[in-house]
Formats: structure tokens, C-alpha cells, sequence
């Protein structure tokens, strides 16, 4: 077993996602770290903050930049940090005379968490597309097998009768909440981060906030107030990650429960084999969502512990939220993708009258 069951490459099927793991890859965040810096060169030689040569040198050297990434990795176990490498090396690209104006008012922490923001624009574009997906497929079951009975369970005892369609009702609601607490975050999470050296544009005097604006404009994304070491937005996301994995874990505790030998209230198409008794048909599926669930609940601690930063940047708290994110996001995107085909996989929900 790998460090990351996400990427291991004999476990990332059954845990990973290949449509979302791309954004977290060192070329996706080195892509970003040149788009960064093109726009800002742009932004600041329209406002006569460098000049028109050096931006165009700049751009030119952005355009197909691929940074060292052996001297990156040995150098952020010194500086804590990908982007003084980086910024060495497109310095060195770019050459005399124009080399100075490269990264001029902007800090590390604009590049790296403005990265972020960009790749979780499609990120969290894939994910209200599979959400809409689920209430859809739930939805059809409903359709299909509403009117089937089921016994009523509270506490794990038998209550009284339902409907499947009173089970699926429970299982759509909370999804279709956190679609819309998802429209309700964006605008407050997906926003450019640029505030210099200490979060106050310094070095770009009055034309701070044009730059800015000029910035946000050139990457696709709302300005606003540099966010450094206020980092509620993302401990927000990461609550409605853990809230969307524990919306799906929901799902699949019930039907675990419900493909028990001795309940078979659900049939489940392509079910997992044992290798000691062939005459298993193990719900994987819903197992892989209840693991997911607890792991994102688990995580999400972490990312609460990292709204801590002291004072005007905190390299810890921040490297936190590095170790947590990332994984949090995978694990969602995983537990939509499973959910998915979990749904498509029932065949029978409850018992016809």
C-alpha cells in the first residue's frame, strides 16, 4: 500500500479520481505559477508600474516556461515554500534588464493560493455537475421503485413500513442543500489572492488596488481584499467537503445495511467477490462511501485547526492546510464518482406490495 491510496496505482480505482487528480499535479500548479505571473506583469505595466519591455519579456518567458523541478523540490525543504526557486529560475529565463520587474509587489502566498483558487474553478464546476447527476439518478430510482415496501429501521430495529421512496427522499435532500450551499460559498472562496509581502500591496503605492483589479480581471477571478491569514473561505469548503461525503456516507450505510443476506432489501449489479467464498456479493461500493465519509470528517478537524495563523502569514498552519485540502478534495470527488455508479449498479429497491 502506497502513502496515498489516491494516487497508489493499484488502489487510486477504487479511491482516486482521474478527472480531479490532475489539478492537484506539479505541472497544473506550475501552469498556474506562470499564468500568475504574465497577468501581474501585464497588470503593473499598464498602470506604469514597470515597463512595457520588461512585460513583454516577461510574457514571452511565461508563455512555455518548465521550472527545474528537481531544484524546486530541493529548495522548498529549505524555504517552506515552491515559489523563491521558481521565481529564481524564471528570472534567469527572462535575463538582464528585465528580470527585476519579474514577482514585483507580489509574495509566495499570492502565487500558491491563487494556484489553488484557479484549479478548484473546474474542480468545483465537476462537482455541482455530479451532485445535479445524483439527485437525478435518485430521482429515477424513485420512479422505478417508490412505491416498493420497506421496513422502517430505528436504532437498527424494525420501526414501522415505508416506501423506498420515503428512504430516497432521505437521501436527497441533504444533496440537494449542499448544491446550493455550493452556489452560496463559491463567490467567497473562488476570488484572486494578492496582497504583497504583508497582505498591504506596499510596493505598489496607489496603484494597488488597479493592479489588483487589472490581476483579477486577467485570471478569470472576483478581486478582493488579500485573505492571507484569513483563511475562513477555505475552512468553509472544506466543511461542505465533509458535508458532502457524510451526505453520501449516509447513502451508503443504508444500503450496506440493506443488501444484508438476511434483509435483501436492495440488488446490487457487479457486487464485490471474496476470495474465499464465491458465493459473496460484497456492496464495495456503498463501504467505499461510509470509509470515505468518516475520512473527509477526520480531515476536516484539520482544517479547522488551520484557520489558526498567526498574525500576518503563519508558514505552519498554512502547510496544514497542504497535508489536509488536497486529500479532502480527492475524497469527495471519489465519493461522487462512487456514489454514481453505486446508484446505477440497484436493480431492485425494497419489496413490490
Amino acid at each position: 500500500m502506497a502513502v496515498s491510496p489516491f494516487d497508489d496505482p493499484l488502489l487510486s480505482g477504487l479511491l482516486g479520481d482521474e478527472e480531479i487528480a490532475p489539478q492537484f499535479s506539479p505541472e497544473a500548479g506550475f501552469e498556474e505559477l506562470n499564468y500568475f505571473e504574465e497577468a501581474l506583469a501585464r497588470a503593473e505595466a499598464e498602470e506604469g508600474l514597470i515597463p512595457e519591455a520588461a512585460a513583454n519579456a516577461i510574457s514571452l518567458a511565461c508563455a512555455a516556461f518548465e521550472p527545474d523541478a528537481a531544484l524546486v523540490r530541493q529548495a522548498a525543504t529549505r524555504d517552506g515554500v515552491i515559489v523563491p526557486e521558481y521565481v529564481r529560475q524564471l528570472r534567469e529565463r527572462i535575463g538582464l534588464p528585465h528580470a527585476a520587474h519579474l514577482h514585483f509587489g507580489a509574495t509566495s502566498q499570492d502565487l500558491i493560493d491563487t494556484s489553488l483558487v484557479r484549479r478548484l474553478l473546474p474542480v468545483v464546476a465537476i462537482f455541482d455537475t455530479r451532485l445535479a447527476a445524483l439527485v437525478s439518478s435518485l430521482d429515477d430510482l424513485a420512479r422505478r421503485f417508490g412505491g416498493n415496501s420497506l421496513m422502517g429501521r430505528t436504532r437498527t430495529q424494525d420501526a414501522l413500513p415505508i416506501t423506498a421512496a420515503d428512504r430516497i427522499a432521505a437521501w436527497r435532500g441533504p444533496l440537494v442543500r449542499d448544491r446550493e450551499r455550493l452556489a452560496q460559498l463559491k463567490p467567497r472562496l473562488l476570488v484572486l489572492q494578492f496582497g504583497g509581502a504583508a497582505g498591504t500591496r506596499d510596493k505598489l503605492g496607489a496603484k494597488g488596488e488597479a493592479v489588483a483589479r487589472r490581476l483579477a480581471y486577467a485570471l478569470g477571478l472576483p478581486p478582493a481584499p488579500a485573505w492571507h491569514s484569513q483563511r475562513d473561505n477555505l475552512a468553509e469548503f472544506a466543511a461542505w467537503l465533509a458535508l458532502v461525503s457524510g451526505s453520501l456516507g449516509k447513502i451508503g450505510a443504508d444500503v450496506a445495511l440493506m443488501a444484508q443476506n438476511a434483509i435483501g432489501e436492495v440488488a446490487l449489479a457487479g457486487a464485490g467477490g471474496s476470495s474465499a467464498m464465491a458465493h459473496k456479493a460484497n456492496p464495495v461500493a456503498a463501504e467505499v462511501l461510509v470509509a470515505l465519509a468518516r475520512h473527509n470528517a477526520t480531515l476536516s478537524a484539520a482544517m479547522m485547526h488551520a484557520l489558526v495563523h498567526e498574525q500576518e502569514r503563519s508558514g505552519a498552519a498554512w502547510t496544514l492546510e497542504w497535508l489536509t485540502l488536497p486529500q479532502m478534495v480527492i475524497t469527495t470527488a471519489a465519493g461522487l464518482r462512487t456514489a454514481l455508479a453505486l446508484l446505477a449498479s440497484v436493480t431492485r429497491l425494497g419489496a413490490r406490495g
